[in-house]
């Protein structure tokens, strides 16, 4: 029987919904993650910057910005022991940029994923998946990475419809 993992980078308080800022208590791809895990019972593993970013909403994109633009690798405050028990790796994320958060370029550069499947889902506002599918092709390799999902962040907590369909195609 195959090991699944649910690895995400999610932001908490301050983003943008629906065209203004709100203060979420928890964040949108932390919502999604959460129901991939409920619905396949693999393991979750929040991915976490050691420098925080900025509270504000309009300072973190900046900050996110600044490293887009420099390929920084962010440090995390942890990494999962071992990667080598999952044959299928769900990585989540909020559109940034176009693309993923640099921290979570820092996780998964940190593994040899060859043989892994990776089933991607992103958060956004009317982004997309943006390049983040072709970046995860460059970064994972060896690795089949899958069409991802992409939800709208103001309706995650609505979206297990959709996050099922998705989950059961690849299930």
């Amino acid at each position: 029987m195959s090991k699944t993992l649910i690895v995400y980078y999610s932001r908490k308080g301050e983003n943008y919904w629906n065209g203004s800022i709100k203060n979420l208590s928890k964040g949108n791809t932390e919502i999604v993650a959460e129901m991939i895990a409920d619905m396949t019972g693999g393991d979750l593993f929040e991915v976490e910057t050691v420098k925080p970013y900025a509270a504000d909403y309009y300072t973190c994109i900046d900050e996110a910005k600044k490293e887009l633009s420099e390929g920084a690798r962010p440090e995390i405050k942890a990494y999962a022991d071992s990667l080598d028990g999952y044959d299928t790796i769900f990585v989540g994320y909020p559109n940034w940029w176009g693309t993923m958060p640099m921290a979570m370029f820092t996780f998964l550069e940190h593994y040899n994923l060859e043989g892994k499947r990776i089933l991607p889902f992103c958060t956004n506002e009317g982004s997309g998946m943006g390049g983040s599918e072709r970046d995860l092709k460059k970064i994972c390799k060896g690795a089949k990475v899958e069409s991802g999902l992409s939800i709208h962040g103001a309706e995650a907590a609505n979206s297990r419809g959709k996050v099922e369909a998705w989950v059961k195609k690849w299930m």
